[in-house]
């Protein structure tokens, strides 16, 4: 909201400097984002005002808050001939020249109309200064009265060219099916039941709160002009807008809460400034449709809440003040104070919204620190926290970079990046961007398209990891996922660099389920977007799947901006799915073994297609059969060449017994290993080289 102090001056008598006011209402809570010069010297500031004050959107919403700060009185709208701020006294009634219906009192509480004649003409200088430095372009004077009172009240009006309505009427009702209307920017938009419009006789002529149509444009020619000035609906205007991809000055209040009562009174002003410049007349009454009349909301301050939430006593004589000069009419009651928040002041609901408004004037820099008294236990932290907060501390340990992420990305990336059994993913009603159109149903789309913008910056080894939501059809879950291209570790002067590869990724996954206390098993995979061989589904300890580690395709690396040479690695895991399957674990210290252990190496010639996970497995099923208790399983060599038939590998693995109560003899050892052996060839035709 663009702020010329001397418009701002015409509703209070603050003489100080820009940027002191400025200053003033940044410590209220007044986000300042510039101070400027305008024309004449005059300065204007910018402030950002939050979405729960839409009476700010206004010279004189931010002149309470000014003459509150500066215990100033305020000068409202007056019809007395001597007021700075005048408006004109036209009397409510029927008009004979336009007949208005308004048949959707649930979308718009409040309409009103006045018929005015124009006389052709410029606006002065002093109104299209003003405009100007508020940030509105001149137009016309019909117009430039409209946004005059939309920015110094705060009421969005609209002008209607009468001899372009037909029947002479005006129906604020819901849009037809399929009806289509062309609004002032000149694109024609196709309007949908549940949209509010203002229409003639014939056709829809306003998306209601929103933007007036191109049909009954007010131009050069007009001579008869419609006033309008409404409330509607912010639920409304908000869904219009954004189905719509519209957003203007009127939406962007209205959609926020509008005074019911200021509809009339912005009528008026807007009589009044036409006749002033000379820019016409009115022709008849104001007619105004008022189904329901909107009356101050009664709220109760106490005075004991007041200190205990704000932690320090206020003087009764300034929280007076203070309600005051926000326009908030109180009595004093046994234990506070009674007071009746205006309509215009939409965001005053509860008790706290006056102790905040106290608090602010007050002065929160006039509160000692001090900690609040515990009146009850507090709650216990979200489990999702600490499992969350360990596992980032361990992968950042590990040298990859946290990313965020957008949660929305496009539907192409998640159809590129579905899984074989993925739910279709979930559309956004309204997005942003086509680039941001559906929520993502995994982390890893995003994740690749980070990469790539790391690795087009220049960087070669590009290791990422996030911790996020997934969404389906079905509900959110939470997840973690890890991307890696470029080299394994640092280039050191001991040895050459070795690229990454899918191992690296197993051995990340299998460290987050380690450290969620979670048994991991690893199975071939085939995902559309992986590279058949180099695609593994992560299984937990009941067989449901919990993840997949794997090489993005090259097709599809390159379709999100990567070389074609690059080879991306993926791992994501469902960690929500993991805390249900998190086994007991004992924690407690453990002395060392007092006993020695036995290492036996096995080498055994299989299929080359056969994953050692399942030859682990088998290994780990005979135990229960073995004398030695098998400590450990460790691969550490596989073979394929000379000695070794085609389609075979030869396997080497090291087995480590070890007994707790005794040490093992040889002929322990030997047995336990002949067990192995013969479940490996009754099981997977081993040959044992």
């Amino acid at each position: 909201m663009r702020l010329p102090v001397s418009w701002l001056r015409d509703f209070v008598d603050v003489t100080a400097p820009a940027d002191e006011i400025a200053g003033k209402l940044a410590l209220r809570g007044f986000e300042v984002a510039s101070i400027e010069p305008a024309d004449g010297g005059n300065a204007v500031i910018d402030f950002e005002i939050t979405a729960n004050r839409p009476d700010c959107l206004s010279v004189i919403g931010l002149a309470r808050e000014v003459a509150t700060t500066y215990d100033l009185p305020v000068r409202a709208p007056s019809s007395d001939p001597g007021a700075t701020i005048r408006v004109a006294s036209v009397p409510i009634g029927e008009s004979d020249r336009v007949r208005v219906t308004n048949v959707d009192a649930d979308l718009c509480p409040r309409y009103a109309a006045a018929v005015a004649e124009v006389v052709p003409g410029r606006s002065p200088a002093w109104l299209s200064a003003r405009l100007q430095a508020a940030g509105i372009r001149p137009i016309s004077p019909i117009v430039d009265i409209t946004n005059y009172v939309n920015i110094e009240l705060g009421q969005p009006m609209h002008a209607f060219d009468l001899s372009r309505l037909a029947g002479g009427e005006i129906r604020v009702r819901r849009a037809k099916p399929g009806e289509i209307i062309t609004t002032l920017d000149g694109v024609e938009r196709k309007l949908e039941p549940d949209m509010l419009v203002i229409a003639d006789a014939d056709r829809a002529q306003a998306i209601a709160g929103v933007m007036g149509g191109a049909a009954s444009e007010v131009s050069e020619a007009t001579r008869i002009v419609v006033f309008e000035s409404a409330c509607f609906t912010p639920a409304s205007v908000r869904r219009t807008s954004k189905r719509l991809g519209l957003k203007t000055e009127a939406s962007s209040r209205f959609e926020r809460g509008s005074d019911p009562n200021a509809p009339v009174i912005a009528l008026q002003r807007a009589v009044s400034l036409m006749e002033q410049i000379g820019a016409g007349r009115t022709l008849g009454p104001i007619v105004d449709r008022s189904p329901a009349v909107r009356e101050p909301r009664p709220l109760h301050l106490r005075r004991d809440r007041l200190a205990r939430l704000l932690g320090a006593s206020v003087p009764d004589a300034a929280v007076e003040r203070i309600l005051r000069r926000l326009g908030l009419a109180s009595i004093r009651a046994g234990d506070g104070w009674d007071v009746l928040a205006p309509t215009y002041r939409v965001d005053l609901i509860r008790e706290v919204d006056l102790i905040e408004e106290v608090g602010r004037h007050h002065g929160f820099d006039k509160l000692e620190p001090a900690f609040p008294a515990v009146t009850a236990v507090a709650p216990s932290p979200d489990p999702r926290i600490p499992r969350d907060r360990l596992v980032r501390r361990a992968l950042t340990a590990a040298g990859i970079c946290e990313a965020v992420t957008f949660g929305f990305i496009e539907a192409r990336a998640a159809e590129m990046f579905a899984g074989a059994s993925a739910p279709p993913a979930v559309a956004i009603a309204n997005p942003l961007s086509a680039k941001f159109d559906t929520l993502r149903p995994s982390l890893v789309p995003g994740l690749v398209d980070a990469v790539a913008h790391n690795r087009r910056h220049g960087r070669r080894d590009v290791r990422l990891f996030e911790i996020g939501a997934r969404f389906s059809a079905s509900g959110e879950t939470r997840g973690v996922a890890v991307a890696w291209t470029g080299n394994a570790g640092a280039d050191h002067w001991s040895g050459g660099a070795r690229e990454v590869d899918f191992f690296d990724l197993k051995g990340v996954a299998e460290q987050v389920c380690g450290l969620l206390g979670v048994t991991a098993r690893f199975a071939p995979a085939v995902e559309p977007y992986l590279v058949p061989g180099q695609a593994a589904v992560v299984r937990g300890p009941t067989g449901a799947a919990i993840g997949l580690v794997g090489l993005v395709g090259p097709q599809f690396a390159e379709a999100r901006g990567l070389p074609r040479q690059d080879r991306v690695f993926v791992a994501e895991l469902d960690l929500d799915a993991m805390a249900s399957m998190r086994a007991a674990t004992d924690d407690r210290t453990r002395p060392l073994p007092r006993h020695p252990s036995v290492v036996r190496d096995l080498s055994i010639i299989v299929a080359d297609t056969l994953p050692a996970e399942i030859i682990r497995g088998t290994m780990q099923a005979a135990e229960v059969q073995l004398a030695a208790p098998l400590a450990s399983i460790a691969f550490f060599d596989r073979y394929q060449g000379k000695g070794v038939p085609e389609g075979s590998a030869s396997l080497s693995v090291r087995l480590t017994f070890q007994a707790p109560d005794r040490t093992l003899t040889d002929a322990d050892v030997q047995q336990s290993v002949d067990h192995i052996l013969a479940a490996l060839v009754r099981e997977h035709g081993a040959v044992q080289r």
